[in-house]
This record gives C-alpha cells, sequence and structure tokens, in this order.
C-alpha cells in the first residue's frame, strides 16, 4: 500500500512540474480535477449549522475559485502536503464570499453582541456558567430567540486567511502572510498554542454534558450532526442548535482570555 501511495505521490509531483515549469495545460487540468473534490469536502462541513438560506452551490462556486487560486500561488518544491494548503484557501474563499453577500443582517449583529455582553455579565456575576433561563430573563428573550441568534451568527466566528489586516495602509498584508511554517516551531507559538489548548479545556469542561458531547463526537470522533443525533436520539436540528451554543461558550471563553492578554 505504501508503494502505490508513493507511486502516486511521485505521479502527482510529475504533473505539477510538467505544468509549473514546463507549462502544460493538459497538467493542470489534471490537477484541477484531481483536488476538485476537496471543494465539495470543505462545503459540506462549512455548510453544517449555516442558516437555511445559504446556498451550498454558491459555497461550492467560492471554493472553486478558491481551489483556482491555491493551485496557481502553490510552491510545489518546499515538499509540503498541497490538500492541507488548498483546504484553507478554499473555506478561506467560501467565507469571503459569504461576506461579500453579508447575508447576517445588522440587526441579528446587534443581538448577538447583547447576547454575548450578557454571557460575560452574568459569568462574573455568579462565577459559574449562566443557565438558559438566566440569559432569557437577563435579556428578555426567548429561549427560541436565543437559539436562532446563535444559529445566525454562528459564521461569525470564522476568519479567512486571505482577508488583508493592519492598521497602517502602507503596511495592510494578507493574514496568510503571518502565517508561520509548521516545520518550524516557535517557543512563543508553542506557548500560545498551549495556552489556548488550556482555555479550550476548561471551555468545553464547563459546557453542559450535551453540548460536550456533541462538541466530542463532532470535532473529535469526526461524526456528522445526522450521526451525532442518532447516536443522541436528538433530530439534527436540535443537535445543530447544541452545536452553535457550544461555539459561541467556547468562543467567548477564547475572547475574555484575549481581552485579558491585552489588559496586562
Amino acid at each position: 500500500m505504501t508503494r502505490v501511495n508513493n507511486q502516486d505521490k511521485a505521479k502527482e509531483f510529475d504533473k505539477w512540474i510538467m505544468w509549473k515549469e514546463e507549462g502544460s495545460r493538459e497538467a493542470e487540468v489534471d490537477l484541477v480535477t484531481q483536488f476538485l473534490p476537496l471543494v465539495n469536502k470543505v462545503a459540506n462541513r462549512l455548510a453544517i449549522g449555516l442558516p437555511s438560506n445559504v446556498d451550498k452551490d454558491d459555497l461550492v462556486s467560492y471554493g472553486r475559485m478558491g481551489l483556482l487560486d491555491a493551485l496557481s500561488k502553490f510552491d510545489h518544491t518546499r515538499g509540503l502536503q498541497f490538500e492541507t494548503y488548498a483546504m484553507w484557501r478554499i473555506r478561506g474563499a467560501m467565507i469571503d464570499g459569504l461576506r461579500e453577500n453579508d447575508w447576517i443582517p445588522r440587526t441579528v449583529r446587534d443581538k448577538a453582541k447583547k447576547i454575548e455582553e450578557a454571557y460575560t455579565h452574568l459569568e462574573q456575576q455568579n462565577l459559574r456558567t449562566p443557565t438558559e433561563s438566566e440569559l432569557c430573563d437577563y435579556l428578555g428573550m426567548t429561549e427560541k430567540e436565543i437559539q436562532q441568534v446563535v444559529y445566525d451568527t454562528s459564521l461569525a466566528s470564522m476568519i479567512s486567511i486571505d482577508e488583508v489586516v493592519g492598521d497602517e495602509d502602507e503596511q495592510k498584508t494578507a493574514r496568510h502572510s503571518y502565517i508561520v511554517d509548521e516545520v518550524t516551531k516557535r517557543p512563543e507559538s508553542v506557548a500560545e498554542k498551549n495556552n489556548l489548548k488550556e482555555i479550550l479545556v476548561l471551555a468545553i469542561d464547563k459546557l453542559p454534558e450535551k453540548e460536550r458531547l456533541v462538541v466530542s463526537l463532532f470535532y473529535f470522533e469526526e461524526l456528522t450532526l445526522s450521526e451525532i443525533a442518532e447516536a443522541m436520539s436528538l433530530s439534527p436540528s436540535r443537535i445543530s442548535q447544541l452545536h452553535s451554543k457550544a461555539i459561541f461558550r467556547m468562543r467567548t471563553a477564547l475572547q475574555r482570555w484575549k481581552n485579558q492578554l491585552m489588559n496586562n
């Protein structure tokens, strides 16, 4: 099996050389065809938890542009895995496409901000994770209304690696320019990664039992929401709500940690 995989990699590398160095149009088409399934793979993962008004065909369309961009910018001489690089580019292109359409209304964004502020206030006041009923009472909203806002803004926690960032116009550059080579681990990166892991572990540990189970099955066991729904004897929509709420809680914990770093 290893010999077959190595042969496949060798054939793939030959295609890169034929296209990048020799200008073979046929090799370019072969590479596009070979990696096109990555677009559907990323679209299927990203579509989970998004509002019903987001068309998967739009995600696929954005993703194809991201794939073409990844193919044109990939340096085949560095010996890196194209799949990993491409999936980040494809995902970034999909998120950029959704943002350009601005599908989240301002009223929903305002409600999401109020929920996050209320969550932080109640947690600091009670020194524990607030219950749903406490959050509802504080905000004067029903549980269903809160769940819908969290559901509609689930994409807000995602970022695009192609997004232009920087304080000054002359210093602005794409976010991916700041990505550190994973082969060479820098001490500060290792420390920050360990801190993030600790914060996430604590945040996950504080989640209600059902939300914690959904996170475990989805991210660690890699089950789909439909599979999780079947395993937990709940509807897929309920599983999606639990997933969105868990992400919201973990994002709040990470944001609080980042704020503490900025204030120190």
